[in-house]
């Protein structure tokens, strides 16, 4: 299995969407911009958000594999991905990209 490389790549934040819908919270997202990760064996790197995890799971695994090409030629690399978390509030944008 390949390893694969997780960079956090933009953070958005809707203030406007927080304050009509969200519940006051003390902690949110601790990634930045910038930030990386290696998964290995197309495991949950230590340290990457368990649910950002579970909306890129699918595609580090495939990658891992030595798959990729996702829908037909999406990606400009067919080895790689952009996959956003399922944070309404504050999605992060991760590039994912096999190492060789």
């Amino acid at each position: 299995m390949k390893k694969c490389k997780i960079t956090a790549i933009r953070k958005a934040s809707y203030p406007d969407l927080m304050e009509k819908y969200e519940n006051p919270i003390q902690h949110a997202c601790d990634i930045e911009e910038g930030q990386t990760f290696i998964s290995e064996n197309g495991e949950r790197p230590q340290g990457l958000c368990e649910s950002a995890w579970e909306s890129m799971r699918p595609f580090v695994e495939e990658l891992a594999k030595g798959g990729g090409n996702f829908y037909d030629g999406w990606m400009k690399n067919p080895h790689s991905a952009m996959i956003s978390c399922n944070d309404g509030f504050r999605p992060v944008s991760f590039y994912i990209e096999t190492l060789e």
